[in-house]
This record gives structure tokens, sequence and C-alpha cells, in this order.
């Protein structure tokens, strides 16, 4: 392996440490913030001054960061699978300190996800990389990048506007689908801006264009979108099944902007079309798999509480209806009878 693709590796692995670990150590921040405000579920930003969400922020910046570095040294065919790691690590993680138990059907939706999603980075066509931030500007506004940009945020606006009053609370695809869309647009713009801080450190500055510090608002603004509804994610569903379901969505819908945008689809054969088609039914199996999970806690929960529910109301009535018939007999058997 070259020394490049080695640099490459070890950073992709690191990075899915720490962005594992960061799930974690931002739920159990929102568990505690939600104990002492409004939970970000519901709109509430007390997670802000809780120490152990910002420890999970910071971790997952640092494997961000270790991502970032590692997409220069290395292409997405290699660095891009080892995210899966990152799901492992955090439903490791999450079954030990959290207390959320993975069921089987939940290691299956896990397992087909990931498989599917690793089918769909091996066999996806492999990147052109541009050589200067001009060019890249020259691709984002080519007509059907455009298109994509304009269909991604009139998605994202009624998953915000309509879909997440209305089911925000109960479809985990609503919070992730507005992550991952972003999260589309902010590796093409990370992927802009990495090309000019390389081609500055080998002495062509990249600063004075504007399309650089563009990129660099583009990406600033999604990735603030993105940590707003990834919070939200993570407190109200599962961590063990936030983690995969936002891999999948984001992997697949990375592919395909970077498809459409770098025109990497052209050339491809047969074999590497149907591995693709192959790759995307296994993701959305896992997903559903992992969704119908998630439903299934849910109304097992609600049984439980209505059966408590119901208990406590049949005592309530015993003992009701015993103090009326104690009432009655002290009547009956009283001094003034």
């Amino acid at each position: 392996m070259e020394t490049d693709n080695g640099k490459g590796l070890i950073l992709a692995v690191a990075s899915s440490v720490f962005i594992g670990s960061s799930f974690i150590l931002k739920k159990k921040g929102l568990k505690r913030a939600a104990a002492n405000g409004t939970r970000a579920g519901y709109g509430g930003y007390t997670y802000l001054l809780e120490p152990l969400w910002w420890a999970g922020m910071i971790t997952m910046i640092v494997g961000e960061a270790a991502n970032f570095v590692a997409y220069i040294y290395a292409p997405a065919v290699l660095v891009t699978p080892l995210g899966a790691l990152s799901i492992i690590i955090s439903a490791i993680l999450a079954h030990f300190l959290l207390k959320e138990k993975l069921k089987k059907m939940g290691v299956l939706g896990c397992v087909s996800c990931i498989v599917g999603s690793v089918v769909i980075v091996i066999h996806a066509p492999k990147e052109q990389t541009p050589d200067s931030v001009q060019e890249i500007w020259t691709l984002a506004t080519q007509p059907a990048f455009l298109v994509y940009v304009a269909i991604t945020m009139s998605i994202v606006l009624a998953l915000i506007l309509h879909f997440e009053p209305l089911c925000g609370q109960s479809n985990i695809l609503v919070y992730i689908g507005i992550c991952s869309l972003m999260g589309a647009l902010t590796v093409m713009s990370i992927k802009a801006i990495g090309i000019a801080i390389k081609l500055t450190m080998e002495g062509v500055s990249q600063i004075g264009y504007p399309q650089t510090w563009l990129f660099l608002m583009v990406a600033l603004t999604c990735v603030v979108t993105q940590l707003i509804y990834l919070n939200k994610a993570l407190d109200t569903f599962n961590a063990a099944i936030v983690s995969p379901v936002y891999y999948v969505m984001f992997t697949t819908l990375t592919i395909l902007a970077s498809a459409i945008m770098f025109k990497d689809w052209s050339g491809q054969d047969a074999a590497s079309v149907a591995s693709e088609l192959c790759g995307f039914i296994t993701v959305l199996t896992g997903t559903m798999i992992l969704h119908g999970t998630k439903e299934e806690e849910q109304q097992q929960q609600a049984s439980s509480s209505d059966l408590i529910l119901g208990s406590s109301e049949s005592v309530r009535w015993y003992e009701s209806r015993k103090s009326t018939n104690e009432e009655h007999l002290i009547s009956l058997y009283s001094p003034e009878y």
C-alpha cells in the first residue's frame, strides 16, 4: 500500500472511532440536559450548557477533521466504506453505556445497511479530482447540479415545514433525511475547500477567489443545520438505529450528488451498474428493518404503559370499592341503627 493511502487509512479509522464515540457522548449529554429543561427534540437548547454534550461535539469535530484530511491523502473508495466502523462502535458503546439493547432484527438491519453501503461505494465510479476551485465552481453551476440542489432544498424545506411538525417525533427518516440531504451538499463544499487548502499549501493561493469563501459559507450553513437535526434525532430515537440509518442515507446521497456534479456515471459497465442496484436494494431493506425494529420497540413500550396504567386503575377501583363496602358495613353495625 502506498504511503499516502496508508495515511488515509489510519486517518479514516481514527475518524470512525471518534465519530462513533461522539454519538454516545452527545446522547448522554442530551439525556442530562432533558432532565433540566426542554428536550432538543421539542426545540430546546439546554444541551448547550451540558459539558458532556460539548465533549461529544469536540470528539465529532476531531473525527470529521480526520475524515477531511483522509480524503486528501486517499481516494473516496478507500475512505468512505470505513465510515461503517462508526456504526459498529456506536452500537457497541450504546449497548454498554446507554443500555440501549439492539435486538437480532436490529443487528440484521445494521449488517444489511453496512453491506449494501460498502457494495455501493466499492462499485461507485471513480472521482475525477478538479485542479482548482474555479473548476469546481464550473461543475457546481452546471444545469444538472443546479436542478439537484433545487430539488434537495425543496425536500429539506418540506421536511422542516410540513413533515417535522406532523411526524418528526415518530418517523426517524424526517430528521435523518434533513441531515443527509444537507450533508451531501456539505461534502461537495468541503471538497472545494480541501482543494483550495491543498493548492494554497503547494504555493498556488486560492484565498483570493470569491468561490472559495462562498463554498466555505455553504459548508458552514449545511454543517450547522446537520448538527441541529442530528441532535433532535439522537434525542428522540435509539442511538444504535440513528447511526446506521444516517450513514446509509448520507453515503447514498453523497454518491448521487458526486455523480451528478462530476459526471462520474459515464463509462460504467453493466456489472458495476447491477452491483450498485443490488447495493441500493440491500440498503433499502436494512433501513426498513431498522425502522421496523424502532416501531416495534415503541409499540411494546406503549403496550407496557397501557398494562401498567390498567393495573393501576384496577387497584384504585378495588380500593375504592373496598372502602365503600367497609363504610357500608360500619354504618350497618353503628349504634344509631
